[in-house]
């Protein structure tokens, strides 16, 4: 049997021991931005919806019931402005890097198939793609693909690491080409309810699909929006046959998401209002941090979107973060999300209030 080690890289966060040592030797304990997990709480409308649905004592199904389906349907169709949106085209998932994960295997692609994400780019588009024995390439422009058809092409905004929105000319202009070549376009769209300086605007919108989902995929979290990352609920949504095909594939695998967590899912997509209190505190933060980040020599680039910033001193990311290390702050090395973050780290504005407040204190000094 192969080793882990011979087909997959390093763990990223693993290589961060050292300065996570480091910073918490800090008088005043450590400031971890280095990865976006929620820390506030779980809104109340999840959780009276798992509660109700606790005695849970048969299977789930892969699909869920048609109120859930209905319930994920309608939120897309209102967050993302597509025209028409119906139960089958909608499948949920135990996360979205999950999904991201085993995405290309679950579509049968293989050796010899292309898959293309952004240059910088979460890492588990490249981890799933190589774990279906795929070739990859990391392109932010379909000319820089060159003359080789991928069969899947990632897209990602807003984008992490860097925040990056991508407007709606451009979205259109990436799906028109990929139409044209009969190449899957999949949208990872988990921050579109976190845009702060741009419109974010979803794949399935009208403006860039014309109204027409052939081909087209996006996928959405409660992770960010409804702090549920602890129930891994995600979803994806869009072209009918595709979903059609990942939903006959994951009932003979068993993917199903628990019932209590779909209907705390459900519950959470029809309330609008924790959304908007949770925007409320991540802005405060963002705005707090970006200004002592700037103040402390830092240049933001991007970050128009999502939960991070993208920061750089103009030097290797891993100085970087030593310096901030040494403050008892650490961050994400922007080397982490390809070559093109040597330079940049990433970090994220989910912290608390009082450690996001500290972090302002130590770069202010």
């Amino acid at each position: 049997m192969a080793r882990v080690s011979a087909r997959f890289p390093d763990f990223p966060w693993d290589t961060l021991a050292g300065a996570k040592a480091r910073a918490a030797e800090h008088s005043g304990g450590i400031v971890d931005l280095s990865i976006g997990t929620p820390v506030d709480p779980v809104p109340e409308v999840a959780r009276e919806a798992l509660l109700a649905a606790v005695d849970a004592h048969g299977y789930p199904t892969v699909a869920g019931p048609d109120g859930v389906r209905d319930a994920i349907a309608s939120w897309v169709a209102r967050a993302t402005g597509a025209a028409s949106i119906e139960r089958d085209q909608v499948l949920m998932s135990i996360g979205s890097k999950e999904l991201i994960a085993n995405l290309p295997t679950q579509l049968g692609l293989g050796a010899g198939d292309l898959v293309v994400f952004p240059e910088l780019a979460y890492p588990t588009y490249e981890v799933g793609a190589r774990y279906a024995g795929c070739d990859v390439l990391a392109a932010d422009s379909t000319v820089a693909i060159g003359p080789r058809t991928p069969k899947l092409l990632y897209l990602n905004s807003p984008g992490n690491p860097s925040g990056r929105i991508l407007g709606a000319d451009h979205l259109r202009k990436v799906v028109d080409w990929a139409r044209e070549r009969g190449v899957l376009v999949v949208s990872d769209e988990c921050y579109l309810d976190f845009a702060w300086d741009a419109p974010a605007v979803s794949v399935l919108h009208p403006d860039v699909s014309g109204g027409d989902l052939t081909g087209l995929v996006a996928l959405h979290s409660s992770s960010k929006r409804s702090n549920l990352a602890g129930y891994r609920a995600a979803f994806l949504s869009g072209d009918a046959a595709v979903v059609a095909e990942l939903l006959a594939v994951r009932k003979h695998l068993g993917f199903m998401v628990p019932t209590p967590v779909q209907r705390a899912l459900a519950a959470t997509l029809g309330d609008d209002a924790h959304v908007a209190e949770q925007r409320e505190r991540y802005a405060r933060r963002r705005g707090l941090l970006r200004a002592a980040l700037e103040g402390a020599g830092f240049t933001i680039d991007h970050s128009e979107g999502a939960l991070y910033l993208w920061a750089t001193r103009g030097e290797p990311c891993r100085d970087t973060i030593a310096w901030l290390a040494e403050r008892g702050i650490l961050a994400a090395p922007g080397e982490f999300y390809g070559p093109a973050g040597a330079q940049h780290v990433r970090v994220a504005f989910t912290a608390t209030d009082e450690r996001i407040d500290a972090a302002v204190e130590r770069l202010s000094a």
